[in-house]
């Protein structure tokens, strides 16, 4: 059952249908389905398929190659010395099978470039020196590290500069789609459950499939997460270890994060995690955000030094604040604890985390899809004892001489607006005004699960953005 993808799916049956050699690399997240997408849009039907061996060293690597060619249907293959070794075989073989276009998908390549392999120089030598003088090779290559993959492949400035003729980032599902995998899966979840059950799991479509039908969403967050052999227990580990070799340093950082809505400077991240500031915390930070784990950001009226890096993955997230150091052994602890004021704070970070990830759907509900803007949040930290600082949730920077100020709010119904939060409102606005000095017009928007109550102050609002919007 393929959920969505269309795009994606399209755009791998028209690289099929080629008149020359294609090389595909496709990335995303651990569990984001690339693996799938590939099976199902090519039926499972490749001239030769491959998945590396996870912490295998080169001679297991070359082994379980070796073993794929004689799966894929040669009678014999010879011991391979090397990674230049293997892929003569490869080509030997391809010659043979009788196909106008010959699919070659290699799974979780990155797995396949150990420490003095050699394998990238032989996958150069391949391509650039087999493949490309042929018109009928489809090599599409797939991989949870991202980091390897752009920067090995997408920016290359070795042999293999410029030979990717196309590259899919596999995003996470978004909650319209998930809504569609709920249905497809007969979860009978109601659209707010689908909104919680994101808010824990984000859109990776692997955590879903492990929900089950007649079971209620805490009752499934309880199996997933604290139930005796939990099956996403300890994801978390397994998660950071696939996607980078040493995990340790990554982890370090997500965790320093957590503790800071806002987020954190790089210089208050090296202090806070005993990292310097030099190539090592950058290359962290970089690889981070290409995994949709942190986002980056500067807010207006702010250089370059002061970026910062804000946690930004839900999984990770709900880990730190309910899976992490939790020793009790109750198996329905989620279902216990799914209230109260620590219950609700989190579903405040929660979701203003998921209206980050559906910006183009909020844009939309504004009206401002074809206007220019940026999105970001803003911080004022005070200059001394006298000032107050102020935090903007959302802040949408529109060409059209308006910005948006959004406050985002999760509640159970419609959320009131009363006097002292109105007096709250009356005031970010001022002070983002006279800090920023912005000559655009200021309008407050209130993104929230069920719209605004109507009262005497829901007049302040000048937009609202509801829960049913981001699903669109």
């Amino acid at each position: 059952m393929l959920i969505g993808r269309q795009f994606e799916q399209d755009l791998l049956r028209e690289i099929s249908r080629s008149d020359k050699s294609e090389f595909v690399a496709i990335y995303g997240r651990r569990r984001v389905g690339k693996t799938y997408l590939v099976r199902e849009t090519f039926n499972y039907d490749f001239a030769f398929q491959h998945t590396g061996v996870q912490e295998g060293d080169k001679e297991r690597q070359l082994s379980a190659f070796a073993k794929s060619l004689v799966s894929a249907g040669m009678s014999s293959c010879p011991k391979l010395k090397d990674w230049f070794d293997a892929f003569d075989e490869l080509g030997k073989f391809l010659k043979g099978v009788k196909a106008d276009k010959k699919i070659v998908f290699i799974d979780e390549m990155p797995w396949m470039d150990t420490p003095k392999s050699g394998f990238l120089s032989a996958l150069e030598h391949f391509w650039n020196g087999w493949a490309t003088m042929r018109r009928d090779i489809v090599l599409i290559v797939c991989g949870s590290a991202t980091s390897w993959i752009v920067g090995k492949l997408v920016n290359n400035y070795g042999g293999l500069h410029n030979r990717l003729t196309r590259q899919i980032y596999l995003r996470p599902f978004s909650l319209r789609e998930c809504e569609l995998y709920a249905t497809a899966s007969e979860l009978k979840l109601t659209r707010n459950q689908v909104l919680l059950t994101y808010m824990v799991l984000g859109g990776v479509p692997y955590y879903w499939s492990f929900l089950r039908r007649g079971y209620s969403w805490s009752q499934n967050i309880d199996q997933l997460f604290f139930a005796e052999n939990a099956d996403l227990r300890n994801e978390f580990n397994a998660l950071y270890s696939s996607l980078f070799r040493n995990p340790e340093p990554y982890v370090q950082v997500v965790t320093a994060l957590c503790r800071k809505k806002a987020g954190m400077t790089r210089g208050e991240i090296a202090s806070a995690v005993g990292q310097d500031h030099g190539g090592t915390l950058t290359k962290i930070l970089k690889d981070l955000e290409l995994c949709n784990f942190i986002r980056s950001y500067t807010s207006i009226g702010k250089s370059k030094k002061d970026t910062l890096y804000q946690l930004f993955d839900n999984f990770t997230l709900f880990y730190f604040r309910y899976v992490e150091g939790n020793t009790t052994r109750d198996q329905h602890y989620w279902s216990r604890s799914a209230s109260g004021s620590a219950y609700n704070t989190w579903c405040g970070l929660a979701f203003e985390r998921v209206c980050f990830q559906h910006v183009e759907q909020i844009k939309n509900a504004l009206g401002i899809t074809g206007v220019i803007s940026g999105v970001y949040s803003w911080v004022y930290r005070p200059q001394n004892k006298k000032e107050t600082g102020t935090q903007v949730d959302m802040l949408i920077d529109r060409a059209d001489g308006v910005i948006d100020l959004c406050e985002i709010k999760y509640s159970q119904g419609e959320y009131e607006i009363k006097k002292k939060y109105a007096n709250e409102l009356h005031r970010k606005a001022a002070v983002f005004q006279a800090k920023t000095e912005t000559k655009k017009a200021v309008f407050t928007v209130m993104i929230s699960t069920e719209g605004i109550a109507d009262n005497e102050y829901a007049g302040d609002i000048q937009n609202s953005v509801v829960a049913d919007d981001l699903f669109k």
